[in-house]
């Protein structure tokens, strides 16, 4: 089996391989599983992210106005979470990643119904490989994140039986590819 930062990259020379037209195409399919939902349909305040380099892109979910999007901002080795909607500015983070202003209202963790969950891979038990950072373990392995369902998001062709994890890897609840919309 691969290490981690082995399959990181690997998985990510396979995405920047797919084509424009082909995300995009992967992305809608995505962004239909999730919009045919219950978890979406039932949530009223969703954690997402603004696509980065060649991560499957919800952004045409953000237009929905039923939704309260919150997405992330990264100071040091936090992450907090800033309310965001179309039209509102927004800065280039730390790690060339796109964030809400500073001055965003922030989202506490009781207010949230639904975490979507950027992913490189995920396997079949709802184990994340994301960009080595440790950001979305921290803040999952907090006992007021526990209780709240997650989504990871990720193309179908990785989505794996088994990926290799640490003790503080957080399992997801769900998996969305652009095939489906699994409990794990």
């Amino acid at each position: 089996m691969y290490d981690k930062v082995q399959l990181r990259s690997c998985l990510l020379q396979t995405r920047a391989a797919l084509s424009l037209i082909e995300r995009r195409q992967k992305s809608d399919d995505i962004c239909s599983h999730l919009t045919n939902s219950q978890l979406l349909t039932n949530a009223k305040t969703i954690l997402a992210y603004f696509s980065f380099r060649t991560e499957p892109d919800l952004s045409s979910l953000f237009y929905d106005s039923n939704y309260r999007w919150g997405f992330p901002r990264c100071v040091g080795k936090t992450m907090s979470w800033h309310v965001w909607k179309p039209g509102d500015s927004t800065n280039t983070g730390a790690y060339g990643i796109t964030e809400p202003n500073s001055d965003a209202p922030i989202i506490e963790p009781n207010e949230v119904d639904l975490i979507l969950v950027p992913c490189v891979a995920c396997d079949y038990r709802g184990y994340r490989l994301g960009y080595g950072g440790g950001y979305y373990d921290r803040m999952l392995s907090k006992t007021e994140w526990q209780s709240i369902p997650t989504i990871g998001i990720v193309f179908e062709f990785a989505y794996l039986l088994q990926l290799p994890i640490e003790s503080w890897d957080k399992p997801l609840q769900n998996i969305c590819t652009e095939y489906k919309l699994v409990r794990s």
